[in-house]
């Protein structure tokens, strides 16, 4: 039988071609490479990369799928306004590592060196879940280069408080459990906790996706257990970026009530706005709502920084 994942990604690497994106290796150091989707025009014959032509929006997924799985529906929308950067985190696609180091520090150092290296200087960064973990933690580090977030279904840190209240409501122990399933079960409750309401799919594609998306299985366990922190090492929530929260409001795993709890923390720095009948992977549930308002935030902030930052547009 035709294995339906392997048969969709190159058609997928042919539309973002198609729509002006190629992939770009970049080694941060011997032995560390990013994977990164990047506006084709900045490539030049020789391989050396120029400024991009438009504001720069850089998309970084979670932990379920790499970039291009996460982000399809992202891209197709906003491509023709914006110079898009889709990067592979490490040991996601095409990205890998031969350091020890898991942290989200790490993470974070390795896309801001990838981003320079492609000339970026400035860019408003989009992270959905894991992704925007390693967003807020590149704007505490880079702020120079992080203009703004646009953040899904996450938190700033996983602290232990956060990570066991969010374990007990979806009914796991560990995240690795959840997150790195071994069998076409553990897929269909990774995928059905995920979204406010799982399509009927044929088992064969459960089954695809379980054998695609999960390589690398120790090194992100060790990601995993990286991630989790003590609540007296979480960083202070203080950001001069503008951050913007766009949430499903059936997160099963970063619920509602944490959004709003972050959202209080920020003041009127943020905005915050969720997305109804649509769960934790909010962006492929409900692409089109989803587009809409990111769209809307995106201009409100190429509005902002053209005027230097004068007037919070808020969409709520």
């Amino acid at each position: 039988m035709v294995k339906v994942f392997w048969l969709i990604r190159p058609l997928l690497h042919g539309l973002m071609k198609l729509v002006g994106m190629t992939p770009q290796l970049v080694e941060i150091e011997p032995g560390t490479v990013i994977n990164i989707w990047v506006p084709s025009e900045t490539i030049t014959k020789n391989d050396k990369c120029k400024k991009a032509s438009k504001p720069v929006v850089v998309l970084v997924h979670g932990f379920a799928a790499d970039g291009i799985f996460t982000w399809l529906f992202q891209v197709l929308a906003l491509s023709g306004t914006y110079s898009l950067y889709m990067p592979d985190l490490l040991f996601f696609g095409g990205s890998f590592t031969d350091k020890t180091e898991r942290s989200s520090s790490f993470q974070a150092e390795c896309l801001s060196k990838a981003l320079r290296n492609l000339g970026v200087e400035k860019c408003t960064l989009v992270g959905l879940s894991y992704g925007g973990m390693i967003g807020f933690k590149m704007a505490k580090l880079h702020s120079d280069l992080v203009e703004s977030l646009v953040v899904s279904s996450t938190v700033v840190e996983l602290t232990e408080s956060i990570s066991r209240s969010s374990l007990e409501n979806i009914g796991f122990s560990c995240w690795s459990d959840y997150l790195l399933p071994e069998t076409v079960g553990g897929v269909k409750v990774l995928l059905s906790i995920g979204t406010h309401k799982l399509p009927w799919l044929p088992n064969f594609m459960f089954k695809d996706f379980l054998e695609v998306m999960f390589s690398n299985r120790k090194e992100r366990a060790e990601l995993l257990e990286a991630l989790i922190i003590s609540d007296k090492e979480a960083a202070t929530t203080d950001y001069h970026q503008r951050i913007h929260m766009l949430w499903g409001d059936d997160d099963k795993i970063f619920n509602l009530q944490v959004a709003q709890k972050m959202k209080e923390d920020w003041g009127s720095k943020a905005t915050f706005q969720y997305i109804t009948t649509a769960g934790h992977l909010v962006q492929l549930e409900r692409p089109c709502v989803y587009n809409r308002r990111l769209k809307k935030i995106l201009l409100s902030l190429t509005i902002l920084h053209n005027n230097d930052y004068g007037g919070l547009h808020d969409f709520i």
